[in-house]
């Protein structure tokens, strides 16, 4: 007779797999859309836009930065910083063999 209450539901998953490569493509990803689109492709709109400005869609940009136009940019930079956290973590976890998830090694 046995307890059910001493014996898990699911019995515990240990991949042994490296977890560098989500941190390197969550890092990246988080990098490449807060640095490159939230600032960089931000602010290059506004450098571009002529003196009366113009529309995407809903979206009137101008040549001066408006409170949508900061708050992107700060929620850009830190989704970059959060980004580079992210890697610098990558690079100090340590390495393990690469297994696909769900296959038993």
């Amino acid at each position: 007779m046995s307890d059910v209450e001493d014996a898990p539901a699911v019995p515990p998953f240990d991949a042994k797999g490296d977890v560098r490569f989500g941190y390197y493509l969550a890092g990246g990803l988080l990098v490449v859309l807060g640095w490159g689109l939230g600032v960089a492709t931000n602010l290059l709109l506004h450098v571009m836009a002529p003196a009366g400005g113009y529309r995407i869609f809903q979206v009137g940009i101008t040549g001066s930065l408006g409170p949508y136009a900061w708050a992107t940019m700060g929620l850009g930079l830190f989704t970059g910083a959060l980004g580079t956290a992210l890697l610098l973590l990558a690079r100090s976890a340590p390495q393990g063999p690469v297994v696909l998830p769900g296959y038993d090694y």
